[in-house]
């Protein structure tokens, strides 16, 4: 009788134990943290149980230019960023300058590219890859365009009612049913047609695990501002980026001058390696010209942390092509970053997609 008091004794105090510990409140994770948490209302996607929808990729995936790699170092040479414009070499030589300071004492791996109409040029490991997250939606949105045209018609109602959400809310189950309705097939001659070199589609339904470059990125945007595009109905596209719900046009339209419209994607995920995506794409047009500035960027510590970086570059390249004009958006305060996935992929790793990387932040 005693032994039954006493495991019942244990038993309820036990009990207490864990009580106290689920209800104790659980402290905010600091800006500085040195890895990403999911936070609560998080909508990441888990591994399903069943994985037979694509592990069949992961054998192929090697098969592809831009295969995943080693993750650059911070002393990697293609970490230098390089502009070029024949018309304006002293204005390259500034932006070189400039962009180079935005990313001065900043921690992360970042990737730019730029390029506006007259020629000018500018590249910081513009071949490096990145889990897509939420701006391969544009890839998928000019997909369904391009096959519209091709089969001779406008796009249908049900194409109409999931591309535009998908887009300008970036609501994911409309992005779910556009990757499917597409296809891997066509979404590959896609790529192949805009000539992108380093773009690998996410395996099965993950299409936020595709993984691309910021040179492949900016080739996308070229699809939609190129006045000698295939793309026909690329107004319609352009549209849909202008009219991004307002909480979301955080990132590279930051310094942009007045008179200018910005058509904008972006990405946000925190998987368990590299910390934070956080990524950022845009075209820029009015007054008789165009640009482009992808900034793509992972092992952030936070999504705030991410988005800063990204907005130093932004201020840079804007206040160099617009000649020195007033800012005419400032940075996004952090209290307006909501510190929430996108949820376009997984947290967790994918086995047999993500590749163990010895030296990523944990």
């Amino acid at each position: 009788m005693q032994r039954v008091r006493y495991v019942r004794h244990c038993r309820t105090a036990l009990v207490a134990a864990l009580a106290s510990v689920l209800l104790t409140p659980v402290p905010a994770v600091a800006a500085t943290a040195a890895s990403p948490r999911i936070p609560a209302g998080a909508t990441t996607r888990r591994v399903p149980a069943d994985t037979a929808d694509w592990t069949d990729w992961t054998d192929r995936r090697h098969s592809r230019p831009g295969a995943p790699g080693h993750h650059a170092s911070s002393a990697d040479p293609t970490d230098t960023v390089t502009c070029q414009a024949p018309h304006a070499p002293d204005l390259a030589a500034r932006l070189s300058r400039d962009i180079q300071a935005a990313l001065s004492r900043r921690d992360g791996t970042v990737s730019v590219a730029v390029q506006d109409d007259s020629g000018l040029t500018c590249a910081r490991a513009g071949e490096r890859q990145y889990d897509s997250a939420s701006v391969v939606k544009v890839l998928i949105m000019e997909g369904l365009l391009r096959r519209a045209e091709e089969l001779g018609r406008r796009l249908t109602q049900w194409e109409e009612t999931n591309v535009r959400p998908m887009i300008v809310s970036s609501d994911n189950d409309s992005a779910v049913r556009l990757w499917a309705d597409l296809g891997r097939s066509y979404l590959n001659d896609f790529l192949t047609r805009v000539r992108t070199s380093a773009t690998l589609l996410g395996p099965g339904r993950y299409w936020g695990l595709t993984r691309t470059t910021a040179t492949d990125q900016l080739r996308l945007l070229d699809v939609l501002t190129n006045a000698q595009s295939f793309l026909r109905t690329r107004a319609y596209g352009l549209k849909l980026l202008s009219e991004v719900r307002a909480d979301q046009r955080w990132g590279v339209p930051a310094g942009m001058p007045q008179g200018l419209t910005a058509h904008v994607k972006n990405g946000w995920l925190p998987r368990a390696t590299h910390g934070w995506r956080v990524h950022s794409i845009g075209a820029f047009t009015g007054e008789g010209r165009s640009y482009r500035i992808v900034v793509l960027s992972h092992d952030n510590p936070t999504m705030a942390y991410g988005v800063r970086t990204i907005e130093r570059i932004a201020q840079a390249v804007h206040r160099g092509l617009g000649q020195g004009r007033g800012i005419g958006r400032d940075l996004t305060p952090e209290t307006a970053i909501s510190e929430e996935s996108d949820g376009s992929a997984p947290y967790e790793a994918l086995p047999g997609w993500d590749e163990p990387e010895p030296d990523a932040t944990p």
